[in-house]
């Protein structure tokens, strides 16, 4: 779905249990009013306008993207956790990020059903659940 500038912040600020990030055009993230963790996003309209933003809620994803004069909103349901990486972010955060395939058809591969990406999607931060922290030796 595709959005205005004052739509996306009403859109973002809507979403009820869900975690995740913003990046705004004209500054760096900034870790105390940009990222959510634990807690419902809630974001202002300010000088720039929101680039990028991705959310998470234990099941589904959001992906909010600036395109031109709209934003884009793909939101993606129910992902699946076969393939998650791990991140490091600013000021030693850690996103994970899960890797969504789908079997298709390949032509070049004898007509053969074979796995193709079809997009990564952000599934939260990792914390180490043992130290309350994130850990660069925690495994998924």
């Amino acid at each position: 779905m595709r959005k205005s500038r004052e739509e996306i912040i009403d859109y973002i600020n809507g979403l009820s249990g869900y975690e995740g990030y913003v990046q705004f055009s004209h500054r760096p993230i900034d870790i105390e009013r940009d990222v959510f963790i634990g807690s419902n996003p809630k974001v202002e309209e300010e000088e720039g306008f929101v680039l990028e933003a991705h959310f998470f809620n234990k099941t589904d994803s959001v992906t909010v993207r600036q395109i031109n004069s709209e934003w884009r909103v793909d939101e993606h349901k129910s992902v699946p956790f076969d393939d998650v990486q791990t991140y490091h972010a600013i000021d030693d955060l850690k996103i994970k990020m899960a890797q969504v395939w789908t079997a298709e058809t390949d032509e070049n591969c004898d007509n053969k059903s074979v796995m193709k990406l079809q997009k990564v999607v952000f599934v939260g931060f990792w914390i180490d659940e043992k130290k309350g922290e994130q850990d660069d030796n925690s495994t998924l």
